[in-house]
């Protein structure tokens, strides 16, 4: 998707601008903390100058597979258990150091060795399907796109020929066929993905213009995201990064019922943050500070 104008330009000047699809501001010395880059006139991301090829991605992380380039293949077998929310409520029997029960409610670990023995006997389903390595645009040091709707995540994964992953796809490339909490096991570790920073109070209302001044000082002052692959160690059994933390994602929703709009993963600030739980509460034209996306497809093996 092509780059169609971004902004760090001195707060004094942000009352003067319209932030139009052509705007080109450099950013210089000023009140913002980020240079934002803006695509289509409408999403947001940080700009990011040191992006890596993802041609040199997969030769170094050799997940690709026989997916296409920036994709990693998943396949394996998913342990199932009516949806998400039950399998969740039985994992949470394991847990064995609670941060909080309240709503949202965080675990700071996993009895590993008993919910393995406990979820060993759980029916299983095959999946395979290829998924981005990183947050859309799926590059590694370039930053999530936020502020995107449902509808226009799907349009944005058709745009490059892929989909929107439903939320079983996103839930077993993050959780792997051990279903284990947390991309990267059982502990909950902030050091390890960009997770429990504190919470910033939301002016709903000031984000309510995706091209105005006060929607872009309003993200500036609440982004605490980071570039795509800056936490190694936040890696999944097969090798997505940043799945929890960092910005939601987008989804699909597999229930009959319901909104299709689904969010996964979580972001920065103390929420769940984990594997399973989803977000089930916005419609498909909501956007938000913290909202990106990922895009699935089919290996070329099972594609019509």
């Amino acid at each position: 998707m092509k780059p169609t104008g971004w902004v760090g330009a001195h707060l004094g000047f942000l009352a003067l601008l319209a932030l139009s699809a052509d705007t080109q501001l450099a950013p210089t010395e000023s009140g913002f903390n980020h240079a934002w880059h803006r695509l289509d006139g409408k999403y947001w991301h940080v700009f990011a100058i040191q992006i890596e090829d993802p041609a040199t991605t997969d030769a170094v992380e050799k997940t690709r597979g026989a997916c296409p380039p920036g994709m990693v293949e998943v396949w394996g077998r998913m342990k199932v258990l009516g949806d998400d929310d039950v399998l969740d409520l039985l994992q949470e029997t394991t847990c064995t150091a609670w941060i909080s029960r309240e709503f949202p409610e965080r675990c700071a670990a996993y009895d590993e060795n008993r919910w393995l023995e406990l979820s060993k006997d759980l029916p299983t389903r095959e999946m395979h399907f290829c998924i981005d390595r990183f947050e859309y645009p799926n590059r590694e040091g370039d930053y999530p796109v936020i502020a995107v709707t449902w509808s226009e995540a799907v349009a944005l994964c058709e745009d490059r020929g892929e989909r929107l992953c439903s939320e079983e796809e996103w839930t077993f490339a993050c959780e792997g066929e051990e279903a284990q909490p947390y991309p990267d096991g059982f502990v909950r570790d902030p050091t390890a993905c960009v997770i429990d920073r504190p919470h910033r109070d939301v002016d709903e209302g000031a984000l309510g213009d995706r091209e105005s001044a006060a929607t872009l000082i309003q993200l500036d002052r609440l982004w605490q995201g980071e570039a795509s692959g800056s936490r190694p160690r936040c890696r999944s059994p097969f090798g997505v990064y940043d799945m929890t933390g960092n910005v939601d994602e987008w989804t699909r929703s597999v229930r009959s019922e319901g909104r299709p709009s689904i969010l996964k993963g979580g972001y920065w600030s103390p929420v769940r943050t984990r594997c399973l739980p989803s977000t089930r509460a916005h419609g498909d034209g909501y956007y938000s500070y913290q909202q990106g996306l990922r895009c699935c497809t089919d290996p070329p093996k099972l594609r019509p």
